[in-house]
């Protein structure tokens, strides 16, 4: 992408296209496969598909492998990779399932199911897998719950009522600490040493505003970005100064649906949304709460819906839009 806030203009050497089937939602870089992406579809019907991919950015080619898609039930809200593992998916949906690659086949591995009392559960709105401890798999539902899996022995290590509303997305810091992001407006914060309390860093300027999507910054914990329902502005938190933002990025024209921050550096973070355009921005290393402008922007064809930011080719962010998934190189 050009350096400036101009619409880029990519060259084919730039980006790579790859047209599904189906509408797409769920997008995985693998963090140790250097090739490997999951592709879960979004269709609303109990039948929905993964696929897996290779990405070869020296020959800007995307190959799919149908002996390793598979059918998911219902649209899976998350797909990713175990931290060290590249034959290991987790997926998210009515429940948290794990699933193996093989060489020509997928097995389901595990099914976590955290109701006691019924053989089924509130619909899973995310997930995150912890780096640290990739024993430990976060989900977060509409139920108003945070579950902590023990995802060796398929046992709920805790589980706890962490919002006034649904949850919507959940986020690992450190080994034991994880923040989570709720229609009821908050960013809070839980250690898993001290399960009895948590630490509200935000709330929605509105009350009745949700909070759509959480992401940690992992080269500098103490930032954070959220988004909120319907709006432009991609909210930038630092948890040694809660309540007030450090920064407001809202330069799109519609609203912001996915955001990641840069894998490989700690002041680079995109967002892409229903304006459908890809901004990447550079933070200031002083709080500069407006006026930033992103560094570069990239124009899709329509919506966009999803992105992730690949660790194995930090020169390289998926975004999905309608059925297509678009590689652009940054």
């Amino acid at each position: 992408m050009e350096q400036s806030t101009q619409e880029s203009h990519l060259g084919s050497e730039n980006w790579v296209t790859y047209e599904s089937p189906y509408p797409i939602y769920g997008m995985a870089f693998s963090p140790t496969h250097p090739h490997r992406m999951a592709l879960g579809s979004f269709i609303e019907e109990y039948t929905n598909r993964v696929d897996i991919l290779s990405f070869h950015a020296e020959t800007l080619s995307l190959t799919p492998h149908p002996g390793l898609s598979f059918d998911h039930p219902y649209p899976p809200t998350k797909l990713m990779f175990h931290p060290s593992s590249p034959d290991l998916l987790a997926t998210s949906g009515d429940f948290l399932r794990l699933w193996e690659l093989r060489e020509a086949s997928v097995d389901a591995l595990s099914l976590f199911n955290n109701s006691k009392s019924s053989e089924y559960c509130a619909p899973l709105t995310s997930f995150d897998w912890n780096h640290l401890d990739p024993n430990r798999i976060a989900t977060s539902s509409i139920d108003t719950t945070c579950t902590i899996w023990d995802i060796q022995r398929s046992l709920v290590e805790t589980q706890l009522i962490a919002h006034d509303k649904e949850v919507y997305d959940i986020a690992w810091g450190e080994a034991r600490v994880f923040a989570s992001v709720s229609a009821d407006g908050s960013v809070r914060i839980f250690d898993l040493r001290d399960k009895e309390h948590s630490t509200i860093i935000y709330e929605s300027p509105h009350p009745d505003t949700p909070l759509l999507r959480l992401a940690w910054n992992k080269q500098d914990l103490r930032y954070m970005a959220t988004i909120l329902m319907d709006s432009n502005k991609v909210v930038i938190l630092d948890i040694r100064s809660p309540t007030t933002p450090v920064a407001q990025l809202d330069r799109h024209r519609g609203c912001v649906n996915a955001i990641a921050w840069a894998p490989h550096s700690s002041t680079h973070i995109c967002s892409a949304g229903d304006d459908s355009q890809a901004l990447i921005w550079e933070l200031p290393t002083l709080a500069s709460p407006s006026g930033i402008d992103p560094l570069c922007m990239y124009s899709a064809a329509s919506e966009i819906n999803q992105l992730q930011w690949s660790a194995t080719h930090p020169d390289w962010i998926a975004i999905a839009f309608a059925n297509k998934m678009q590689l652009l190189k940054v």
